[in-house]
């Protein structure tokens, strides 16, 4: 299937790791072109080196996403590259443990920081540029936005107003013909989830535990699961799809307790 994606440019955030360097990686096989912003600069590297390797085109930028003028350097970095934007994927985040509890106002602001603002910050400066190609918005969102986690309020709040901006942006720009969707992951085995696994005394254990409250196949969402839906709703082949949270989970959201 053709995706109409071939030469296309598209920022990931949080592109490096896990689920966003996977949905690079999608991108590049369908004949995109990636501009990956991470902290992680190691990562980032090597992801363009494999990249180039295969034949595609991409490229990396150290940014601290919660610097505003970091943003903007990137934004103007990347049009000046490719000439166009096509595309904005907010994908990074973390999950911090800012609860209500074992937390403060600051700590609580910082996690806002980190995991919301600069979704609105990108957004603000990708617009412009999306407005030539009549471009398209993904905005990750968590599962733990429905469904609660307890002892992150930080994370939580952020991942629910990313549900919430995703809807009022593809109010706001369908005059544009701007598409502006949201996903909605569970539990997906990157390597962050492994390395947090890990810290429990039987890392095993934990895994085949959490993988048995997952309904369908009471396994783990891979990152590949999670680019696959991403690279879908940002091509042409999902062009009358706006305003959704699409959830990739294997139903653990949603479906009945019973199933588990």
């Amino acid at each position: 299937m053709d995706l109409g994606i071939k030469d296309k440019v598209f920022i990931i955030t949080g592109g490096a790791k896990g689920i966003g360097r996977a949905i690079a990686l999608t991108m590049v096989a369908e004949g995109a072109r990636p501009v990956i912003l991470d902290k992680d600069d190691q990562a980032g590297a090597q992801l363009v080196r494999e990249i180039k390797e295969a034949g595609g085109h991409s490229i990396f930028l150290k940014v601290d996403l919660t610097e505003y003028d970091q943003c903007l350097d990137a934004v103007n970095f990347a049009v000046n590259h490719y000439q166009r934007l096509d595309g904005l994927l907010n994908n990074a985040g973390i999950n911090d443990n800012v609860g209500l509890e074992k937390g403060n106002p600051e700590a609580f602001e910082k996690s806002l920081q980190l995991n919301l603002m600069h979704y609105y910050n990108m957004a603000h400066l990708c617009l412009p540029h999306l407005k030539k190609t009549k471009g398209v918005i993904l905005n990750t969102s968590s599962k733990t936005a429905v469904t609660g986690q307890g002892g992150t309020s930080g994370y939580v709040c952020a991942k629910a107003g990313i549900l919430g901006l995703t809807r009022d942006w593809a109010a706001e720009l369908i005059p544009y013909g701007i598409r502006v969707n949201a996903m909605v992951p569970a539990e997906v085995w990157t390597p962050l989830y492994e390395w947090w696994v890990g810290t429990f005394p039987d890392p095993q254990a934990k895994k085949e535990l959490i993988a048995s409250k997952i309904p369908f196949g009471k396994r783990f969402t891979t990152p590949q699961e999670i680019a696959d839906m991403a690279v879908f709703l940002v091509s042409a082949r999902a062009s009358h799809i706006t305003g959704e949270h699409v959830y990739v989970d294997g139903g653990y959201t949603h479906l009945d307790r019973a199933l588990t």
